[in-house]
């Protein structure tokens, strides 16, 4: 008997082994499923090759997403966190050591008020002088539930567009990627070594870090990528305007693999509520919080005009 151009003598095997209704009702069922099959072993590999293109390179190499220039973060392992021989730490720098499996792309700028009026619309709160008006300068007074927001609609725009790939999004930096973006494998204080003057970074610089040399202060934000980038690209990782990350804030650093304090609350305020993570230093600040350690909490619904954030862009 012949079934669709499958006969005994070609399979005599299974001939032997199986009746030939059962026979019949197999390979029929199989050629049924087999375009079926075809398609999700095809979607499988296009998901699969699409992500192995999106992954960067090497460190610090640059892409464009959303309008949104991005710099390779590869995945690494890190002592996060201050020495105790550190000038000007702060509690809760306890070193610990971080393990990301993952690499992910960091914005290469803060994002500015340019990014946030294309992706959003009106800017999220009132201008200042210090802040400053202008589509290069960081977007600032922004809360985190509106930085969050931002990162949510360039992802759906990424992923309408087919720029994002399949498996990624837009987010805010958890505190371990943030200082190893920072870092940019530097193990000093900065990561222009354990120096840093206000020709480097946007800082009140007549108080320069570690006896660096006193310069001017702007008193004011600057135009993103106005001081030099670390060695993966990016830029105002110290100084400018400081950034919202995605953890609870914590007393003691997260260490192990990839840790994402996101949906764990952290320690109380004295008031009785809970802040959010920020990292960087800010045209406020003196030199020594642009160390990359540095950390800073903020109630997540507050905003102020020195504050900013950047995206990444992580696989899920």
């Amino acid at each position: 008997m012949v079934v669709r151009g499958l006969t005994c003598r070609v399979v005599p095997r299974l001939c032997m082994q199986f009746s030939l209704p059962v026979l019949v009702m197999s390979v029929l069922a199989l050629r049924h499923a087999g375009p079926a099959a075809d398609a999700a072993r095809g979607n499988e590999g296009t998901q699969l090759k699409s992500t192995r293109v999106f992954v960067g390179s090497k460190p610090g190499e640059e892409r464009k997403l959303v309008g949104i220039k991005l710099c390779w973060c590869p995945a690494g392992r890190f002592v996060m966190g201050s020495p105790r021989t550190e000038p000007e730490r702060r509690p809760g720098e306890n070193q610990v050591v971080v393990t990301l499996t993952k690499g992910f792309w960091a914005g290469k700028y803060e994002v500015t008020q340019g990014d946030w009026k294309r992706i959003v619309g009106p800017l999220p709160g009132p201008l200042t002088p210090a802040g400053g008006e202008g589509d290069d300068l960081p977007v600032y007074n922004v809360n985190y539930a509106e930085a969050v927001d931002f990162c949510r609609k360039l992802t759906e725009k990424g992923r309408a567009s087919g720029e994002l790939a399949s498996g990624w999004e837009f987010r805010l930096p958890t505190e371990a990627q943030w200082e190893y973006a920072c870092r940019a494998g530097t193990t000093t204080a900065t990561a222009f070594g354990d120096k840093i003057g206000s020709k480097q970074a946007n800082f009140r610089g007549e108080h320069p870090y570690n006896g660096a040399e006193a310069g001017p202060s702007l008193n004011r934000a600057a135009k993103v990528g106005s001081y030099p980038p670390n060695a993966w690209g990016l830029h105002d990782m110290h100084g400018n305007v400081v950034e919202w990350c995605r953890d609870w804030y914590h007393a003691r650093l997260p260490g192990g693999t990839d840790p994402d304090l996101s949906s764990v609350l952290g320690t109380k305020n004295r008031t009785g509520d809970y802040s959010r993570s920020r990292r960087g230093s800010a045209w406020t600040d003196d030199g020594w919080a642009s160390r990359s350690a540095f950390r800073q909490r903020f109630e997540p619904e507050r905003r102020a005009d020195h504050i900013g954030f950047r995206v990444v862009a992580v696989e899920l």
